[in-house]
């Protein structure tokens, strides 16, 4: 009995360890390539290192950390051409699952209503620390709320790595306030169509969302190549 409760006691702290991690690197707080060493990890968190050592293990299976010869364990780092990839994936993906929850009937609009009320009320503190995080956390909770309406348990995991791997640049820091207000007329767009039970808008309402996200998350690398 003794043993078990200490394997029970070593799977919680890898799953604290895991949940701890995890919304560090997606809030930003460790950046695309820091360093992620299991003694400060271990201290920061007040864990031993075998479950720190655990969430670092799941974490790169979800592709948010990277093991680097010479360096260990980081934060992963996103190339463009990763980044565009993952944007086309989510064009289909994510327009599949839009169409299929107008279709199934089965979506939570009431819920889909109030996080979008919840992010436009994000416009009014821009400037203040933690709005666009809250923003980030938010839009997370109404794409994933789409997912899961959209389809049984296959769909929803397939869209969680290829929407969260690209938050380690920290997406919405990019957007300017013009962009925003696109972001979330759409998101008020998509409520309606699922509302309606009308797959071909959902589906074509996701799409030009995903790729307005991908144009503005990009427009650096474009603005680049034209001043050279």
């Amino acid at each position: 009995m003794h043993n078990l409760e200490g394997k029970w006691d070593v799977s919680q702290a890898a799953a604290r360890a895991y949940q701890a991690l995890r919304e560090d690197i997606l809030t930003g707080e460790r950046p695309a390539g820091s360093r992620l060493r299991e003694e400060q990890l271990a201290e920061d968190y007040g864990l031993s290192r075998t479950p720190v050592r655990e969430a670092i293990r799941r974490l790169q299976a979800d592709g948010l950390v990277q093991v680097v010869p010479n360096r260990g364990a980081e934060v992963v780092s996103l190339s463009d051409e990763d980044f565009e990839e993952m944007f086309g994936l989510r064009s289909v993906l994510e327009s599949y699952a839009a169409r299929h929850a107008a279709l199934r009937g089965e979506a939570d609009v009431d819920r889909l209503h109030e996080l979008c009320d919840a992010m436009e009320r994000q416009l009014e503190r821009l400037d203040e620390d933690g709005a666009h995080e809250e923003i980030t956390r938010l839009n997370m909770e109404f794409h994933q709320a789409i997912h899961r309406a959209g389809g049984r348990r296959l769909l929803p995991e397939l869209l969680s790595r290829v929407i969260e791997v690209p938050l380690v640049r920290r997406t919405f820091h990019r957007y300017t306030t013009a962009e925003l207000h696109r972001s979330f007329t759409q998101h008020r767009e998509l409520a309606e169509a699922i509302a309606a039970g009308d797959g071909d808008w959902a589906q074509a309402v996701m799409r030009s969302h995903v790729l307005a996200a991908r144009a503005t998350l990009l427009r650096p690398v474009q603005e680049q190549e034209d001043n050279q």
